[in-house]
């Protein structure tokens, strides 16, 4: 039976918002990364252990997280976790050091954790499992209103105030959210497991020894890992210092890239759908976007700067294509375990993503910076390369287990 506009509105507008905000607080750091070297004096790889502290708290509580929503449901959690956000932000525009900095942003972290495995979760409840590719890919559309919020917009605002004046109308913006989704998500029958803890606990175990689960998790972790820490801050100074963009040019081309995410989000998830409908499956239209990623990023490297806008805007597209596993998966176990499988593959992709925009500035930080301030080319060669040649090891892993036919691989695709 086809759920009812409202109701079906009231499912997925304060999802959408929570993750917007998500998506925003993710990114921001890539426009306002000048000004926080020139307030607080931070070093590349001071900036990328900054900036990647959202991701480390978002990861370290994604188990907790997947038990949480098997247990008390996706309303409850993500409107009290969402004030933990607000806390972030508002200790962020306040802090004077880099060690305040780092834990108005771990909180934010925290407090967003639940943004898109709340909406995955409650959607594996209202939807049919046929319709989740689209479900998702829809949901993620937000995140990418969020990101493009991040760009030009957040720019243009730091003229009428400063990065401490964005968090907190962030902080406002987040408070009133959490209240959003508290009052307006509907309950529904089959919210809450009944599990006991023990039995919740045996589910994460279930999850991480199935060879399903690792036959796909490996590649689309590092392909989020790469999409995530890129974009959410080393893709403004690239532009800056390898296409010698000005800041509003970066801002701009940003905007663009997230425009390229929410066309991908959504063309990825509708394209799975239909050709699910011809037996073709989710995991092989994910498969071929994440390969022409890798052979996207594999042009940055190499920086063909006369491409640059359409490389960035081509690297916006296909960095989508790794949110169709989180649907595969979810397809792949029993309805009830959807919380924890989910967040068992985002703590994943949230700890890799923590560890690689970390460490391309650690990379970047071992050549000396250029006349002009910026950071040497050969650094951003070096640490994306990196993170491209993990993810053709893990590409080559998941082409060998689904051949070996010694997983259950091919049943969930």
């Amino acid at each position: 039976m086809p759920l009812r506009p409202l109701l079906l509105l009231r499912v997925f507008i304060p999802f959408a918002l929570g993750f917007f905000l998500s998506y925003l607080f993710r990114t921001v750091n890539a426009v306002i990364a000048p000004d926080l070297v020139r307030d607080i004096g931070v070093d590349p790889a001071s900036l990328g252990l900054l900036t990647s502290a959202y991701f480390l708290a978002f990861a370290a509580f994604q188990l907790p997280l997947g038990v949480l929503l098997d247990r008390f449901g996706a309303r409850r959690v993500e409107a009290i976790l969402l004030l933990f956000a607000a806390a972030g932000a508002f200790v962020f525009s306040q802090s004077e050091t880099l060690t305040g900095l780092m834990l108005g942003r771990a909180l934010i972290g925290l407090g967003v954790s639940a943004c898109l495995m709340a909406a995955f979760k409650a959607f594996t409840l209202w939807f049919p499992a046929e319709r989740l590719p689209l479900a998702n890919g829809i949901q993620m559309i937000s995140g990418g209103v969020g990101a493009l919020a991040a760009t030009t917009p957040v720019e243009l605002s730091l003229r009428f105030t400063d990065w401490r004046g964005v968090f907190l109308i962030l902080a406002g913006l987040t408070v009133a959210t959490a209240v959003c989704v508290f009052l307006v998500v509907p309950e529904k029958e089959g919210t809450y497991s009944g599990e006991t803890l023990r039995e919740q606990m045996a589910g994460v175990g279930r999850v991480f020894t199935s060879k399903t689960f690792w036959g796909i998790a490996p590649w689309a972790v590092t392909a989020q890992a790469a999409y995530l820490s890129i974009a959410g801050l080393w893709s403004g100074p690239w532009l800056r210092d390898i296409a010698s963009y000005d800041r509003m040019s970066v801002a701009n081309t940003l905007m663009g890239v997230s425009l390229a995410m929410i066309v991908g989000y959504f063309m990825f998830g509708a394209v799975a759908e239909r050709l699910a409908r011809r037996n073709v499956k989710p995991m092989s239209v994910a498969a071929t976007g994440m390969l022409i990623f890798i052979v996207v990023q594999c042009l940055l490297v190499l920086q063909c700067t006369p491409l640059t806008l359409p490389l960035w805007l081509l690297f916006g597209f296909f960095g989508t294509a790794g949110i169709l596993p989180y649907a595969v998966l979810s397809q792949s176990f029993p309805r009830h375990l959807a919380g924890r499988v989910n967040t068992g593959l985002n703590l994943l992709v949230f700890l890799a993503a923590f560890a690689a925009q970390w460490v391309i500035g650690l990379i970047i930080n071992l050549w000396p910076q250029t006349g002009t301030g910026g950071y040497d080319a050969a650094g951003y060669s070096s640490g994306f390369g990196l993170i491209v040649v993990l993810q053709l090891a893990t590409a080559a892993w998941y082409y060998l287990a689904n051949r070996s036919g010694r997983s259950t691989l091919q049943a969930a695709e």
